[in-house]
């Protein structure tokens, strides 16, 4: 078995800035969507897919797979976004085991109506802290981090 290589100092400075900015970002997020819309940041983020994809539907798995979501967790999300009137769901024709995630109009005007405030929320606590240079190197570094893990299939 291969010696643990330990995080030195500067590792783990970055190791406990990403966990903390990402708790952080992600907690100020969803306060934010839900004082403002009634929404979960996943439920915001599934709108936002939705509103992409072409005809407004994507099917689940392709939705999860997107979103980087469980299955069930996605299921659930969308289950309480179907009771809301933001999105239904639709059988696929040609795969019996198919289901579609299809954005309503109610959806696509609460999305419209969340947007400002969260993009502006966005700005304010991440992307107008870093400068250019910042941005860039997060880019690509976190980049790497998510195109690594999905070849892995993680």
């Amino acid at each position: 078995m291969a010696e643990t290589r330990w995080l030195d100092d500067r590792e783990m400075r970055a190791w406990n800035g990403f966990l903390a900015a990402s708790a952080l970002v992600n907690r100020r997020l969803d306060q934010q969507l839900k004082d403002d819309s009634g929404l979960s940041h996943p439920q915001y983020e599934i709108l936002v897919r939705l509103a992409a994809a072409p005809d407004h539907e994507l099917r689940m798995t392709e939705l999860a797979n997107g979103l980087i979501n469980s299955k069930s967790g996605l299921t659930y999300q969308v289950t309480q976004m179907e009771k809301a009137g933001l999105v239904r769901r639709r059988s696929c024709p040609s795969d019996v085991r198919g289901v579609f995630a299809v954005l309503t109009e109610a959806g696509l005007a609460r999305l419209e109506a969340a947007a400002p405030g969260h993009v502006t929320t966005v700005r304010e606590i991440l992307v107008d802290v870093l400068t250019p240079e910042q941005l860039d190197a997060l880019a690509a570094g976190l980049g790497e981090v998510s195109r690594r893990l999905r070849e892995q299939g993680a």
